[in-house]
């Protein structure tokens, strides 16, 4: 166990261990999260933080949960906030009350409200801490426990991208821009077949492109025709 949460009448102390030497102080409150990941980062973005279910592979349920026939179940979920996944949770989770399984299974709580439902503070362990490059973005991870009497859970969290901590409100915005903004350039290197003529070539309708969209000999040569044309007509009417 790398963290340590103690208290007397007096004070409160959190300590974590040999976690990064960089990681910032936001960061460490978000590793040492027990439970209420999801509102801490909501306080933080100061928006919602939606679940998202990626997948849940759970073990028969034959009879309610109890200790003697626990039930357990493998998941992962995103928290999402402005659209943007702002951490991946992959949990495994032992059940081994009724209560938890109703809660957990069929009313569809995620793990955090499950324990404040149940009005229970869950022991927390923080087992590791790891921050990693990936894709070019710095990755920040924690794996931990949580724990009461008929609910065990066990946990990997990660942050894609550290820079939500620093750059906030800043980062979701960014992130929603960009691939609009890829559209952006993509349709602009699609120019219509008329722009794309090399110069001194001659368009369909007559114009030069030697220096803009100048006449070309062709049109005075067709306006001769015209105008002699149109002189003979006259003389022979």
């Amino acid at each position: 166990m790398i963290s340590k949460d103690s208290f007397n009448n007096a004070s409160t102390s959190v300590e974590l261990s040999c976690i990064p030497e960089d990681t910032t102080g936001i960061e460490r409150i978000m590793l040492a999260a027990q439970g209420d990941l999801q509102r801490l980062m909501s306080s933080f973005f100061a928006r919602p933080i939606f679940i998202e279910l990626v997948y849940a592979n759970g073990s028969p349920r034959l009879k309610p949960a109890s200790p003697e026939d626990p039930i357990t179940q493998s998941r992962q979920v995103h928290l999402v906030c402005a659209s943007r996944i702002v951490c991946t949770a992959t949990s495994k989770v032992t059940i081994t009350h009724p209560d938890f399984e109703r809660l957990f299974l069929d009313e569809k709580f995620p793990i955090g409200q499950t324990f404040r439902k149940m009005l229970r503070s869950p022991q927390f362990s923080l087992l590791d801490a790891q921050t990693n490059i990936v894709c070019g973005k710095r990755e920040l991870r924690r794996t931990y426990t949580l724990e009461t009497d008929g609910f065990l859970c066990e946990i990997l969290e990660v942050w894609p991208d550290r820079d939500m901590f620093v750059r906030g409100e800043a980062w979701l915005t960014e992130s929603k821009l960009e691939p609009e903004q890829t559209r952006v350039v993509e349709s602009g290197d699609s120019k219509p077949w008329w722009l794309t003529a090399a110069k001194g070539n001659t368009l369909p309708w007559g114009f030069d492109c030697t220096k803009g969209l100048e006449r070309s000999p062709l049109v005075y040569y067709h306006d001769i025709w015209f105008v002699s044309l149109y002189l003979l007509l006259l003389y022979l009417i």
